[in-house]
């Protein structure tokens, strides 16, 4: 199996940290714009869309900074790769921005990016945030 490169796409918010941590680490929130349900029993979440499961672990999560899972894919390299949002406010600005990190095959690295750019919309959406 080839190795996995690790990208990170910044995305600009008009949404406070606050409310942005919402959408991105609890069940109700990732299943308004993630996917179509999302469960969680304590560290374990289940990502649901149409009749496709798939399970993450809670790996990291600071309040109102960042959220790291981890697919469990029963894959010998599940515990290489991760998919982190994180939260940046600029000092001086303070300018809210969405930093998405995954890990995409080489050749399919365009596509993981627009999948990102149009799940990020999504919840740009759900926030009022466009």
């Amino acid at each position: 199996m080839s190795q996995k490169q690790q990208y990170s796409i910044e995305y600009d918010f008009h949404a406070s940290p606050q409310l942005l941590y919402q959408y991105l680490s609890t069940p109700s929130g990732l299943s308004e714009w993630f996917a179509d349900n999302v469960n969680s029993r304590g560290e374990n979440f289940t990502f649901i869309w149409d009749d496709t499961e798939e399970s993450a672990k809670l790996l990291h999560k600071k309040s109102n900074d960042k959220v790291r899972f981890q697919w469990q894919n029963g894959e010998d390299d599940d515990e290489d790769y991760y998919f982190e949002f994180r939260i940046q406010v600029d000092e001086i600005t303070k300018d809210v921005s969405l930093i998405v990190t995954d890990f995409s095959e080489e050749d399919e690295m365009e596509e993981s990016k627009m999948l990102w750019d149009n799940l990020i919309a999504d919840l740009k959406q759900v926030l009022g945030a466009t």
